[in-house]
């Protein structure tokens, strides 16, 4: 465990390493307790560096055996080895070649870092810091070597042994029962996209061409028994790799691409150079256990990390500062690779509600920090929302600028100039620059400074004259170690909606850089004059969610409701709808009796009934904010209680008013008889499921019959786990015996069963610490997988606000306790879990002293915290 007085790391103080690993060789000696690595490095001095500088090597609890330079063994005094650091105080040449012998036990790995087994499954994860824990190295991203890697282990139980890059040579070792496998990777790669698997794994095959005629051999290995369940992963990776060489021109560039599914994987998926591993939850779906959600999510990560073989393999990132170059770029490739396959506007408005639901509080909160950091202790705390999701909206905006053909050629320079590099955000934003000659300087304090603006906006017509004034401010709040902001570049997208419900155009604008849809607000406050107006417009700003800001449009509740029904961006017309809800359940909240409810209710009947709307779309429309979402928009002194209260209220009322409307398109909405998890049978399911929802929360007479006849039909997973929740969420008849039917059916399928245990921590109870406590010794749960963690914890952690936040403070003491727990266990899991206190400080007085008091009992624990913990923990309490 790292210790907790780690240092603090800086990018100011980022300097080359004195020397250079030119080749790698590894060989692993596979046993589950005593696994033998012996790593032979090539190494030369990089220029500059003095004569005996000593090597210095990273390491996290290791074994040394031996280590010895061009074959004779290093004097006890030419070297300091600790479970954590090898140095060799004065290399003797120029170059050399060091031998380094490691000995690792993978099966108490529980931290999942480094190599461990999963369920008798070989595995490794090296990023951000992992392969460290394999041998003794120059753990960071900037050093790319070649490697060969060698691979023994029992044939009997390991019949498949997988490497980086093609596989070289193979065969039985000589009077054993064991074989080996030789792996090369002829493409330079930084240590933390190393990976192997060894194993007994079935595997799905098939054959790809790429655009200029290369044969590949695709592979995905799944757990025996799971193969039937990998078809849809390989369609999704086949989809990509098609959309990589139209959209962006990347071709993969190895004779195979292997894909490995385990049930154990901290993270979701990880790119290492042709052997990516995943955790099975990202691959296999079947309709009986997977929702349309996990198929859209399967088909995602699948692009996602496929489409990192050039956006952050062939091209990495200098340090962990520049995570973003990799992870904010290929977050938005996978969106707008998504977005093709699928509905676009659909996509868009959930794009956004993610980066709502999880960037914006982080970015309000005492975990704020800019999409490329400028310090930290612990790298893992740092895949956030605001490096992945913020970091994908800077590049959107990047596009939103220069326009798509501009966008894409500095793309293609990008891949041209940087190939084989461990680049920086400045080297990025400079291909744009190169190939468009449009200066970004302006647009590049999106990178270094935090916080989520505000835009307000205020707009006046005036008849006489034909114009229509729109004042402009944006205000940036202070956030941990920025008091101080300067004016973001953000660019606006608009239109000037008529009475008819048409865009207006206008004859010229000033006061601003405008250029047809899209106004760029470059100061903290500007005035935009539109002359050649014919009539009163309703300004619809920030259209396609243009920027990643806030926006106050002042607009009345009338305007609202006008481009709720006209809009012709399907992006505004959703948020429209989401701004008059919020407000509305604001004043709910308040206790006040807000003014236009029901002229809004019949509004979102109308938005329900609209066939010309996609289905998604008006699934989407339909749904109230989260209880989430109101607290941070309240943003202090928030009352999870009254909160809840007001949502299941206007559920409730909304579901009466509305209930022959949502009941007509339920009974309307027929579905194709075989399950497709395809864009429109998805979408279907979707709005007949938010009819659903409505119908339940109504609770009329035959609401609980309604849903319950729904969970019995229901002939795939989205039907079935909906229903199932519309049931104890409403706390309808039936709903124990659904719970006890989903429970007997899939008791065999753990990915299944996490469903069934998001769905028990999210339910309203009196006791909810005490019904926690209780499913952790159900047989579904382990304390040993992430994914059951996910989805129990953190189903009561995302999915229970009233739980979390109780008054009595149960639900903080409660984190404190399972913070401490899984500590010892996995702290990256830990860390995950602990960032629920992120949100404190804007609960209500009762709750803070709760909350502070919990947060400070971790500190005080008798035991080491790891830093991935206590960093996370001192920052919410500085």
């Amino acid at each position: 465990m790292r210790s907790e007085t780690a240092q603090l790391i800086r990018l100011q103080d980022y300097t080359e390493t004195p020397y250079v690993i030119e080749s790698v060789s590894l060989i692993f000696k596979l046993l589950p307790e005593a696994t033998e690595v012996i790593s032979t490095l090539t190494i030369s001095k990089r220029d500059g560096t003095e004569d005996g500088a000593p090597l210095e090597l990273d390491g996290d609890e290791l074994t040394l055996i031996s280590a010895a330079i061009d074959g004779v063994l290093l004097a006890e005094d030419a070297f300091e080895a600790s479970t954590d650091k090898l140095t060799v105080h004065a290399p003797p040449a120029e170059r050399f070649q060091l031998e380094v012998i490691t000995k690792v036990n993978p099966t108490t790995n529980a931290k999942l870092e480094g190599l461990y087994l999963s369920q008798g499954i070989y595995c490794t994860q090296c990023e951000a810091e992992g392969f460290r824990r394999i041998t003794y190295y120059y753990d960071r991203p900037d050093v790319l070597s070649v490697f060969t890697t060698r691979i023994e282990a029992d044939k009997a139980t390991n019949p498949i042994l997988l490497g980086n890059g093609n596989p070289q040579d193979a065969g039985d070792i000589e009077g054993t029962d064991r074989h080996f496998a030789v792996w090369h990777d002829p493409h330079p790669k930084p240590a933390y996209l190393f990976a192997l698997v060894a194993g007994d794994l079935a595997c799905i095959s098939e054959k790809y061409t790429t655009a200029s005629g290369t044969p590949v051999d695709l592979n995905i290995f799944v757990e025996k028994g799971n193969e039937d369940r990998a078809d849809w992963s390989m369609d999704s990776l086949v989809r990509s790799m098609r959309w990589d060489e139209k959209v962006f021109g990347r071709e993969y560039d190895l004779e195979v691409f292997n894909i490995v599914a385990v049930s154990a994987f901290n993270m979701g998926a990880m790119e290492n150079k042709g052997l990516n591993i995943f955790n099975d939850k990202f691959i296999l779906a079947d309709s009986d256990t997977a929702t349309d959600t996990d198929y859209e999510s399967i088909e995602t990560v699948v692009a996602h990390e496929y489409f990192h073989n050039w956006t952050g393999n062939r091209i990495t990132c200098r340090e962990w500062f520049q995570l973003c170059l990799k992870e904010g770029l290929t977050v938005f490739r996978d969106q707008e690779f998504s977005s093709d396959e699928r509905s676009r506007p659909v996509k868009r408005i959930a794009d956004v509600i993610r980066l709502k639901s999880r960037q914006f509080p982080e970015d309000q909160g005492p975990l704020s920090h800019p999409v490329r950091p400028t310090e930290y202790k612990e790298i893992n705390n740092f895949y956030t929302a605001t490096v992945y999701d913020k970091g994908a909206e800077l590049v959107r905006m990047i596009k939103t600028i220069l326009g798509a053909d501009n966008f894409r050629k500095g793309m293609d320079l990008y891949f041209k100039r940087h190939d084989g590099d461990a680049s920086t955000i400045e080297d990025f934003l400079k291909c744009f620059e190169d190939a468009t000659k449009i200066d970004l300087s302006h647009f590049s304090l999106w990178y270094h400074q935090s916080g989520t603006p505000v835009v307000k906006a205020k707009g006046s017509y005036d008849e006489a004259a034909k114009t229509f004034t729109l004042e402009l401010e944006q205000i940036n709040a202070p956030t941990p170690g920025q008091d101080q902001k300067k004016p973001f570049f953000i660019p606006i997208r608009f239109g000037l909606v008529g009475p008819n419900g048409d865009d207006l155009a206008y004859s010229n604008a000033e006061g601003a850089q405008v250029d047809g849809d899209l106004l760029c607000l470059s100061e903290n406050k500007q005035t935009v004059v539109f002359h050649g107006i014919g009539s009163r417009p309703v300004p619809s700003l920030l259209r396609e969610f243009s920027a990643p800001v806030k926006l106050e449009t002042g607009l009345s509740r009338e305007d609202q409701i006008f481009l709720m029904r006209h809009d012709i961006d399907p992006f505004n017309r959703w948020q429209a709808a989401q701004t008059l809800m919020t407000d509305l359940l604001i004043e709910l909240t308040n206790g006040a009796e807000p003014t236009g409810k029901d002229a809004f209710i019949e509004a979102l009947g109308h938005m329900a009934e609209d066939e010309n709307l996609d289905h998604a779309f008006r699934g989407f429309g339909l749904m109230l904010p989260s209880e989430q979402a109101i607290a941070l928009e309240i943003g202090k002194d928030v009352d999870a209680d009254a909160i809840g209260d007001a949502r299941n209220a206007f559920s409730k009322e909304i579901g009466v008013a509305l209930y022959d409307t949502f009941k007509r398109i339920y009974d309307a909405l027929e579905m194709p008889a075989t399950f497709s998890p395809d864009a429109l049978s998805a979408g279907k399911r979707a709005l007949k499921l938010r009819c659903l929802s409505y119908l339940a929360a109504s609770n009329s007479e035959g609401s609980a019959t309604l849903a319950k006849a729904h969970f019995d039909a229901a002939d795939n997973m989205t039907d079935r786990i909906s229903a199932l929740n519309c049931l104890v969420k409403f706390k309808l008849a039936g709903a124990q015996e659904a719970m006890a039917s989903f429970e007997e059916r899939h008791k065999d399928t753990a990915l299944a069963m996490d469903k069934w245990l998001g769905v028990a921590a999210s339910a309203p109870s009196k006791d909810t610490i005490g019904a926690l406590r209780t499913l952790t010794e159900h047989p579904a749960f382990s304390w040993d997988n992430p994914n059951r963690i996910y989805a129990l914890i953190g189903g009561f952690l995302g999915g229970n606000t009233r739980g979390f936040h109780a008054a009595d403070g149960s639900g903080y003491d409660y984190l404190a306790e399972i913070t401490l727990q899984l500590d010892k266990i996995n702290p990256q899991v830990a860390s995950r879990m602990v960032k629920s206190f992120g949100s404190w400080k804007n609960m209500n007085a009762e709750r803070r002293v709760k909350a502070e008091a919990a947060l400070k009992r971790i500190l005080a624990a008798d035991q080491q915290l790891s830093t991935d913990v206590k960093e996370i923990v001192e920052l919410c309490l500085d």
